[in-house]
């Protein structure tokens, strides 16, 4: 029996993560889903979320993702994002600054606000920053 899965983070720019992992988790749609070798075949549609890995060797990884899809198939996970951002990559400032633009958005409610936009604006800030603070905690 295999110890390891294949996965592999793709987003139109560029393959943003390819490991063998232990135990992959993401939150799909309707919740979260753990995968581990061998497991059965799957397709799912993500939520916007952090991305966590287990490895053998190494602390837990959390990537973060805004939606997409992902596939398991033959002891491989593909996740097809159209954003993904590794921990080092993102800017805390900057998303702690988003999350508090889309929380003021959203607490006006005024008719000129875009109410789902401001949603997955406080959905994406709220991934990048868990991610973060998961990747620092893993790291202790």
């Amino acid at each position: 029996m295999d110890k390891t899965i294949r996965v592999e983070i793709i987003t139109p720019d560029r393959l943003l993560l390819s490991a063998e992992a232990t135990m992959v988790v993401a939150r799909a749609i309707d919740g979260d889903i753990g995968i581990l070798p061998n497991h059965a075949p799957l397709i799912t549609s993500l939520a916007i979320w952090p991305v966590k890995m287990k490895f053998a060797n190494a602390p837990d990884s959390y990537i973060a993702v805004c939606g997409g899809f992902m596939e398991v198939k033959d002891n491989k996970i593909t996740i097809l994002t159209p954003v993904g951002e590794m921990p080092s990559e993102i800017d805390v400032k900057r998303a702690e600054s988003a999350k508090e633009r889309a929380e003021a958005r959203l607490r006006k409610r005024s008719p000129s606000i875009d109410v789902a936009r401001a949603e997955v604006a406080l959905k994406r800030a709220l991934a990048r920053l868990k991610a973060v603070a998961m990747t620092k905690l893993h790291l202790k």
